[in-house]
Parts: structure tokens; C-alpha cells; sequence
């Protein structure tokens, strides 16, 4: 409007002065308080004002795009340096274990209540006591101090999976012994294969415990006391892996049987 008509336009800023809207009210400037009416009697306003029909503006709130160091306008912070980590997603905010074992507890698609139980044994294993290990039964080496396991929860959890994880697998061929006849050969397992075996141990050592009252995280608690057993010794996943083993070594003599076969 101010270029159509050829004059400034309006103060974005800042609004009409209050010492000029009480020169044009007598009745205003009776009712204001002493030192505006003083300001008011003293000479014009000068270049700053004290006050403002308009709200204040946080000028220093504003944040300068050439002090940030960002790359082109339009960004309050700074662009990531290029090329991003390969681990830098939304798919990676979780350990792998614990994405597994999530994926694992799911059922009919609900992952939502997978991720409530999920959070449900990290926070038991959390608040339990330090366990009391087992000698005869050891934890994979390089296992920190029982006391510093409840400190970390993941840690704990992964312990106590990789420890009763087996190292083998028994895979059944037919006609290796001749005549159609099936001969069992050990097989060895990949990290995440391990623990996907150990993880359906525990599940399924887990549903067999009698519930101690009813609720939804009966069975994370279940599940979380089972890791404990694991970590102590007591679980009744030792004698699974173990017996997985027993037989793996046993029928390594059926390795070269294959040979014999062709």
C-alpha cells in the first residue's frame, strides 16, 4: 500500500507508540500510570520505544542461518555429513538381539504387544538380583561379573541366549545309508540360527511354568525368571543343548558317509 500511494508503509515490528495514543486521549492519559504520563509531557518519542500496542518480538530468538553453518537456507541446523551410516535408519534404532527376540515373541502379526513384552523382560531382568552362577554350567567366555548384569539388561539378555545357543544341528538325509535308509549328519549353525534355536528353548520352557496370577505380563515374567534360571544353571535349556551336542558328536561318522555313498 505504501508504494501505491507513495508513502512508508506500516511498522511490521512494532505498533502505534502508547505516548502517542495518549496524546490523542485526554481520558487515557489521566488513567495512566505516573511515569507515562511523564514520558508523554517530556520531549516526543525518540528512536526507541518503551512500549507497544503489539506484543514483543524475541528478535535474538531468531536463528541466523549463517551462524548455524548450514548448507543452503530454509534449515534451522546443519544437513548430516554424506553418506550416511549404513546403520543410521529408522529399521536400526534397536540391538539385533533384541529385534530377534522381538520378532520371535510375536504372534498373529502384533508386534506392539511383542514390543510391550520385549520392554517388560528388559526391565525385569533390570530389577533383579545379581545371580549366583553356576561353575559346572559356565557362560560363553568373556562374560562380565554377575554383579554388572543387571546394570545392562541386553547384555544380560544376550548372555544368557548365546550360552545356551547350540553349535550344531542334526539334519536327517535319506539314502546316505543305502537302501532309503535316512542317516542323521550334524550341521553347523550361523549366529542368528543359533540364537533362534535358543530363543524357542526358552519360550518353550517359558509357557510350561505354572502362572502365578493372571495379567499381560505374566508371561514376560516367565520368560525373564527363565533367562535368570539360564544365567544360574537351573534351566532345563542345558540339558536341550547338551543333548543336541551328545548326538552331533556321535554321528560326525556319518560326515563321510556321503562319500562312501557316491
Amino acid at each position: 500500500m505504501g508504494k501505491i500511494t507513495g508513502e512508508g508503509g506500516p511498522e511490521i515490528d512494532q505498533g502505534t507508540p502508547v505516548q502517542e495514543v495518549l496524546k490523542r486521549d485526554e481520558e487515557s492519559k489521566e488513567k495512566a500510570p505516573q511515569i507515562m504520563q511523564e514520558e508523554v509531557q517530556s520531549a516526543s518519542p525518540r528512536g526507541t520505544r518503551s512500549y507497544s500496542t503489539t506484543p514483543h518480538r524475541y528478535q535474538e530468538a531468531v536463528i541466523s542461518f549463517e551462524d548455524s553453518g548450514a548448507e543452503s537456507s530454509g534449515h534451522t541446523f546443519s544437513l548430516p555429513a554424506l553418506p550416511l551410516p549404513a546403520n543410521m535408519h529408522l529399521k536400526y534404532r534397536y540391538a539385533p538381539i533384541v529385534k530377534q527376540v522381538t520378532n520371535l515373541l510375536m504372534r498373529d502379526g502384533k508386534l506392539s504387544v511383542a514390543q510391550r513384552n520385549m520392554a517388560m523382560i528388559l526391565n525385569q531382568l533390570r530389577m533383579a538380583s545379581p545371580p549366583t552362577l553356576n561353575p559346572e554350567r559356565p557362560l560363553i567366555p568373556g562374560s562380565p561379573p554377575a554383579s554388572h548384569l543387571p546394570l545392562n539388561p541386553i547384555l544380560y539378555m544376550t548372555l544368557a541366549i548365546d550360552s545356551v545357543a547350540p553349535l550344531l544341528r542334526i539334519r536327517s538325509q535319506k539314502g546316505m545309508a543305502g537302501g532309503g535308509a535316512a542317516l542323521q549328519t550334524p550341521v553347523p549353525l550361523a549366529l542368528r540360527q543359533r540364537r533362534r534355536q535358543a530363543v524357542m528353548w526358552i519360550l518353550d520352557a517359558a509357557s510350561k511354568k505354572p502362572a502365578r496370577g493372571s495379567g499381560r505380563g505374566q508371561f514376560a515374567q516367565r520368560v525373564a525368571e527363565e533367562l535368570v534360571a539360564i544365567v544360574e544353571g537351573r534351566s532345563s535349556v542345558w540339558d536341550r543343548r547338551g543333548g543336541i551336542h551328545k548326538l552331533a558328536v556321535s554321528a560326525r561318522a556319518n560326515l563321510n558317509a556321503r562319500g562312501r555313498a557316491r
